[in-house]
């Protein structure tokens, strides 16, 4: 069967712990409530989140359900968890983004391309007449409709097969979600969006997507580019068919020294999920004149920046990854570990985690300086993501001239 697999976002957070002994169920969920209260106001509200019935279906979405036990612990942390089959549910910063930027209405029937867990779904839920939800591999398809019966989302059509064909017996629809990355829209879903309809969708390379709203006009799509994004793969004829190929055995960073021009100072490109960041001008930075400005004044509030790359451990033995920094007043966030990094995780064919490695951390003032480490890449290695930020501490950290570079082979 040809396979075009759901494919969700990446993000960083942090989880809250909590205990799940039988017996204490009322208890867990008390807890389980305490933490999407928590997950609103630390994360969705502060990340710029205006709408209110969104923010509400956030904060009333168990999440914990669409995740297998061995990660609900983190089920209410800001970033992607692994749901089997290579596959993860997206973090609730970014299904809150896509489900606010579709502009959900009470009357609205919307199409869902990648069921994958079924959260994105149970969030539109409550919000639209009818969602009508689409995902390839069997298993994550049926799993997910179990649960969203069984929570009583009656108002969630769940069908395996082929997103990218949509599903013509319901069409037309007001809304399309697709959380799937092609290079670009496939013509049936284009067909299937109603005249006036609104459509967001991933699109581009590999590693650097754009997240962009559509909306159909005359049987034309308009589209408005939104920020940059990042999906895990899509499986099969999908992925292999992209037209521009990145070769995992040269690892390298775009735009590392932030001097590509950008139309807004918080999105540099090639980078995305930024959080209290934007370029500035600065007359000592170590390469050009741009560099990545990132603050914060509350302490714990995750301020960062984040870039995907292609590395296969099969063909790369080691990487020399390489920054400079600069600092002012940076002190440590709630926990003594939130200071300032740059991080890089290493990740498997499934997309877990299998090695994490970090130059820092660093708190203080500071002149630019320039910090690198050789680092050991496993042979499991098929892709990496690149992080630097204050990740909770406050003060002010500014990066440019960051790289990495294969050394052995």
């Amino acid at each position: 069967m040809t396979r075009r697999g759901s494919a969700c976002l990446v993000c960083f957070g942090v989880g809250w712990i909590i205990g799940s002994l039988p017996g204490e169920l009322p208890a867990l969920q008390d807890a389980f409530a305490l933490q999407r209260q928590r997950l609103v106001e630390d994360i969705i509200l502060p990340g710029g989140i205006k709408d209110p019935r969104v923010v509400e279906a956030i904060r009333q979405t168990p999440r914990h359900e669409f995740v297998g036990p061995a990660h609900r612990q983190a089920a209410y942390a800001d970033m992607a968890l692994p749901i089997g089959e290579g596959q993860t549910i997206s973090s609730p910063y970014i299904v809150a983004v896509m489900t606010e930027v579709l502009d959900p209405q009470p009357t609205d029937r919307v199409l869902e391309i990648g069921t994958g867990s079924g959260y994105q779904a149970a969030v539109l839920a409550p919000l639209v007449d009818q969602v009508y939800t689409i995902e390839i591999v069997e298993s994550l398809g049926r799993q997910a409709e179990r649960v969203l019966k069984r929570l009583g989302y009656d108002n969630v059509h769940v069908r395996l097969g082929d997103g990218f064909k949509g599903w013509p017996e319901a069409a037309p629809f007001d809304k399309i979600i697709v959380t799937c990355s092609p290079e670009d829209v496939p013509t049936p879903l284009v067909e299937q969006l109603a005249e006036g309809g609104l459509m967001v969708i991933p699109v581009g390379e590999r590693y650097q997507q754009t997240l962009t709203l559509m909306r159909k006009k005359d049987g034309q799509l308009h589209r408005q580019a939104l920020r940059p994004t990042l999906f895990v793969p899509m499986t099969g004829r999908a992925e292999e068919e992209r037209q521009v190929f990145i070769d995992p055995r040269y690892p390298a960073l775009v735009n590392g020294d932030f001097e590509e021009p950008a139309e807004d100072p918080e999105q540099p490109p090639g980078w995305y999920y930024g959080r209290g960041v934007r370029l500035t001008r600065d007359d000592l930075a170590p390469s050009g004149r741009t560099v990545a400005e990132i603050s914060n004044a509350v302490t714990g509030q995750p301020s960062l920046l984040i870039q995907g790359l292609a590395l296969d451990g099969r063909h790369v033995r080691r990487v020399r990854l390489a920054g400079h920094v600069w600092m002012e007043n940076v002190q440590p966030g709630k926990q003594v570990d939130e200071l300032p990094m740059i991080g890089l995780q290493i990740l498997d064919e499934k997309r877990q985690r299998i090695a994490h490695y970090w130059l820092g951390p660093w708190q203080g003032s500071s002149r630019w300086r320039k910090e690198t480490r050789i680092l050991a890449v496993p042979g499991e290695a098929r892709e990496a993501l690149l992080s630097i930020g204050l990740f909770g501490a406050t003060g002010t950290v500014r990066f440019d001239g960051l790289s990495i570079e294969a050394l052995g082979r």
